[in-house]
């Protein structure tokens, strides 16, 4: 590859739409993983999602908000994010409703009726109505054109699976996406399930023949074993479909980016049935599951003792990746807990950010945990907030916005008192902090007026050995995370010393390069090539029965 792809039609760069038969099939590393070995090529490529739903997000230098995985999958493309990556995103904020961030801004809050529309009501003599979703389709196409005019190809992620029948005909993420865009589809499966092959096999019939048309492959995801014994199954398939397997991936421990809805952390599943997903209770809605653990796996620890840092598994938990920068440090071993005695033996507490405060404040109310978080401070434990979780440890909560609740009593261990405001702050602030420089984010529509404290911390403030901060990403400045770790190591009575060279920037980067290793070494990367330069190929066949 000399750098530069063949423009599809001399005019716009190439595209490749990345579809899953699941959700959490492995789309979002696949195009990361895609994009990366693309840039090692010399490719100018980008990466796009027409529609994501996602509390786990991430602000460009423009002052937009835009998914956190096309953030990563940015960075393992080797440019700057921007909106046009990710035209919209739908931040859930209850089982039926979610905000609607457009180009990079919030624009309302709409259930998932308002958004997705459809015939009927919920009450008689309701009439039809067009849901918004689709009438974003122009503003979703025009991103992707911009994309493709200024980058030598696109590589788009679909959303959930493309075979979702009830919401196909106001679909702009999957099939509907690559209908208007004519670009080539692959499917990935994640056989660590079961019934990838069903799953290939059914996710292509359930389409209409023009949808059809436009799938020209499969990628199987976590293979384990002999790849050998899964060649005549794939063999059988393309006689089925008449499409081939463009690869097959092995499993691999640690490779997932910035996950989109929280699947990466058992707790956290957000996607709603209400928003056309069927999956697992979101926090709030019963007991998550309990002791999701993250810990480095890089080295052991460099002092005498580990670090137990305890998150708790807010409902609507946003941007948790926060502390994959501590879960990088040797001897720091992160868990996402939901019970007030698992705060007991933790060095830390973190409190994280969450589309929810005041929910969120009432959850650990009921459970015990805001009794043990107060407890920890008056003993001198360490206690963290980050965004909402910050403005939980204050004083007052004034929320007409989001969640409408009047003025609500903080759990009292930060002098702040936080207005809940119409427009949201979007933002990427910069400073000093315990001697080191921080690089942060901001998003959040909670004012914040500190009115104490024992030090100012990141635009927070610090009381003894409590901590807020509405910073998201500050960890991931290394000696400002040093700093902050010998800190906690002392208030908690712990032997334990931060490794003086790890570099958070440095491990994301070796990630993506190991995505970037799977598809050059276990994908078709010349077929890959040759749908991105060349797109649809022509006669792919039809697979009875079709949408219906």
């Amino acid at each position: 590859m000399n750098g530069r792809l063949k423009a599809v039609g001399g005019a716009v760069g190439g595209g490749l739409l990345v579809a899953g038969t699941t959700s959490d099939a492995g789309k979002s590393v696949v195009t990361a993983g895609i994009c990366r070995w693309l840039a090692r090529q010399g490719v100018r490529v980008a990466p796009f999602k027409a529609q994501n739903m996602s509390l786990n997000s991430f602000v460009t230098r423009e002052g937009a908000e835009i998914g956190r995985a096309q953030a990563m999958q940015a960075a393992a493309a080797r440019v700057e994010p921007t909106a046009l990556m990710n035209p919209v995103l739908l931040k859930p904020g209850s089982d039926r409703s979610s905000q609607v961030v457009l180009l990079g801004k919030p624009v309302g809050e709409l259930s998932a009726r308002g958004y997705f529309g459809g015939s009927g009501g919920s009450s008689p003599g309701e009439k039809p109505y067009a849901g918004r979703q689709e009438q974003l389709l122009g503003t979703v196409t025009d991103c992707l054109a911009e994309l493709r005019r200024t980058h030598d190809a696109v590589i788009c992620e679909g959303a959930g699976s493309p075979a979702e029948i009830n919401l196909r005909r106001t679909d702009i993420v999957n099939m509907g996406l690559a209908r208007a865009a004519r670009i080539p589809v692959v499917v990935v499966g994640d056989i660590d399930r079961g019934g990838v092959f069903a799953s290939f096999f059914g996710t292509t019939a359930l389409l209409s023949k023009e949808d059809q048309a436009l799938v020209a492959g499969y990628l199987v995801n976590k293979f384990r074993g002999d790849v050998t014994l899964l060649e005549p199954g794939l063999a059988m398939l393309r006689g089925l479909t008449g499409r081939q397997t463009l690869g097959v991936l092995p499993f691999a421990h640690g490779l997932g980016i910035d996950e989109e809805d929280g699947m990466g952390v058992p707790p956290a599943r957000t996607k709603s049935r209400a928003w056309g997903r069927v999956s697992p209770p979101a926090f709030g809605r019963g007991d998550p599951p309990r002791g999701a653990v993250h810990e480095s796996v890089v080295a052991p620890p460099h002092g005498a003792e580990v670090l137990r840092v305890a998150v708790c598994a807010v409902p609507l938990m946003s941007n948790f990746t926060d502390v994959d920068a501590l879960a990088a440090e040797p001897g720091v071993v992160v868990r996402f807990v939901d019970r007030a005695e698992e705060l007991a033996d933790a060095d830390l507490v973190v409190l994280p950010g969450t589309r929810g405060t005041v929910r969120a404040l009432e959850w650990l109310r009921e459970r015990g945990m805001a009794d043990a978080i107060a407890r920890r401070a008056a003993e001198g434990r360490p206690v963290l907030g980050i965004c909402g979780g910050f403005q939980m440890l204050g004083e007052l909560i004034e929320d007409e916005v989001e969640s409408k609740a009047g003025t609500v009593e903080g759990l009292g261990l930060l002098p702040v008192r936080v207005r809940f405001a119409a427009e949201k702050t979007l933002a990427r602030p910069a400073g000093t902090a315990l001697g080191e420089p921080v690089e942060g984010y901001e998003i959040h529509h909670g004012v914040a007026e500190v009115t104490g404290g024992d030090e100012e911390f990141l635009d927070g403030c610090r009381v003894g050995s409590v901590w807020g901060t509405h910073w998201h990403g500050s960890l991931e400045s290394d000696g400002f995370r040093r700093a902050l770790l010998r800190r906690v190591a002392a208030d908690a009575g712990r032997a334990f010393v931060p490794a003086p060279g790890t570099c958070f920037a440095a491990l994301r980067e070796e990630q993506l390069d190991r995505l970037g290793d799977l598809i050059e070494e276990h994908a078709d990367t010349a077929a890959l090539l040759r749908l991105i330069e060349e797109g649809v190929p022509d006669g792919l066949p039809f697979v009875p029965p079709g949408a219906p």
